[in-house]
């Protein structure tokens, strides 16, 4: 199987697009200042359904997967015509949505920013309904403001654990037997005494991959960083478990800090320094993309469980549809989007192979559980994986991802308080007390109490 191309730097921009969040949110999860539009169904059955809609996506591979997939929206709806647009939506979607002028029908876009624009969306909820039982929860809890849905759920980013298979089979250790975090920095420590060389586990250097990271692996824990009123919760028993995991792999010395597959994290990853990434399933780019020595040697698993018997994974990032309330053909846009995320062969065109990915997308996989059966994977094994079957780990993982609460507006700005006492803590610098404690009075006076 050929290798498929990947645009790093459009995929990169769909997994960080959350970043420009903060500044252009018009309320905090907790209520939309004005009452929302409810869309109701279509009347129109698929040979009567006749209009024109727009439709916007990001630019790069993803919106031409989407094209493609859009062409059999257009076999199976041909009296709807669709402009599918190539948009910077992180720069250009909530500042039309607040204006009012010039709205798509349907965008794509980030689950974090769909909780702090809800008053300028469709509510959804009566549309999802019929879907609800076999959709990720997180994916709908995400995606769920004061009970009301208002984003098509649409990709699942379950975290792995990447690690290198021909250097743990060196060591001695089994990849089946890393249950727990614990398990893992024992793992870490017995490959570190057979090469005192080696850092072991990536620590992410980047402020705000990091604390992308940080919610990963709260959300295995089933917390986030609030709840779904908005109320903090960085101070709990869950974060404090990560922190003091993180302490102790700095202190053993087991830690590569390295920025996100930057030329230093590229490097290292290639010299055998590092030996294991707890990393979203995007992190199959690197192996596909950019690692020459160690491309084939990489497998992935599910990640360790904080306590005996807990969750295996968490998500981490995501993306959603959405419809604006001031659409011109709202209930086209959902047909749309209906098709693409729950119905034959809708999905199956956006993940299975295509003129982009001969192998089919493997950067996420869908959140709708129907099209998760591990023996009908939607994209083949993986050659630069040493040809592992990707879509069975990563669904298996998938299905333990627990509920999460609505990302808050403020997110991204609090990565100035958390993201960068994260990276003091790495650093040595903070202890796992004084980052819950300092971040946390940060956000709540800096963000929450003047939102």
């Amino acid at each position: 199987m050929s290798t498929p191309h990947i645009d790093r730097r459009g995929f990169l921009k769909g997994a960080l697009g959350i970043a420009a969040a903060g500044s252009l949110a018009a309320c905090a999860p907790g209520g939309p200042s004005t009452q929302p539009s409810k869309l109701a169904a279509p009347a129109a059955s698929a040979s009567s359904a006749k209009g024109e809609i727009t439709i916007w996506n990001r630019s790069g591979d993803l919106f031409k997967v989407f094209d493609a997939a859009i062409g059999k929206f257009r076999e199976a709806y041909p009296g709807v015509k669709v402009n599918h647009q190539a948009v910077d939506i992180d720069a250009k979607l909530a500042n039309t949505l607040i204006s009012g002028t010039d709205v798509p029908d349907g965008s794509f876009w980030d689950d974090a920013k769909i909780g702090g624009q809800a008053e300028h969306l469709y509510d959804l909820t009566d549309l999802i309904t019929p879907y609800r039982d076999q959709t990720s929860p997180y994916k709908l809890s995400v995606n769920t403001v004061d009970g009301k849905i208002y984003g098509v759920p649409w990709d699942l980013d379950p975290g792995l654990l990447w690690y290198r298979e021909d250097v743990l089979e060196s060591a001695g250790v089994d990849p089946a037997s890393l249950a727990t975090y614990d398990d893992l920095l024992a793992a870490a420590r017995t490959v570190k005494e057979k090469d005192p060389k080696t850092k072991p586990i990536h620590l992410e250097k980047t402020p705000f991959l990091s604390q992308l990271w940080l919610e990963m692996l709260a959300n295995q824990q089933g917390t986030s960083l609030t709840d779904a009123q908005g109320k903090l919760r960085l101070d709990s028993a869950e974060y404090r478990r990560i922190f003091g995991w993180i302490q102790s792999a700095v202190k053993d010395d087991l830690v590569t800090h390295a920025p996100y597959l930057e030329p230093a994290d590229v490097n290292t990853l290639d010299s055998g320094q590092q030996v294991f990434v707890p990393w979203a399933i995007w992190w199959s780019f690197a192996p596909q993309q950019l690692l020459k020595a160690t491309k084939s040697k990489w497998r992935a698993a599910p990640l360790p469980a904080w306590t005996p018997g807990g969750a295996r994974s968490g998500a981490m990032g995501g993306s959603s549809f959405v419809i604006p309330a001031k659409a011109k053909n709202p209930e086209l846009a959902w047909l749309l989007y209906e098709f693409l995320c729950f119905k034959e062969p809708g999905y199956t065109a956006v993940y299975g192979p295509n003129a982009v990915y001969p192998g089919g997308l493997s950067t996420s996989i869908p959140s709708f559980t129907p099209a998760l059966d591990p023996a009908k994977p939607l994209f083949q094994p993986i050659e630069a994986l040493g040809g592992q079957d990707l879509w069975k780990v990563a669904v298996e993982a998938a299905g333990t991802i627990p509920a999460a609460a609505p990302i808050p507006w403020w997110w991204a700005q609090s990565v100035d308080y958390l993201g960068n006492n994260m990276q003091r803590l790495i650093e040595g610098k903070m202890s796992p007390d004084q980052v819950i404690t300092e971040s946390a009075e940060k956000i709540q006076r800096n963000l929450i109490d003047r939102s």
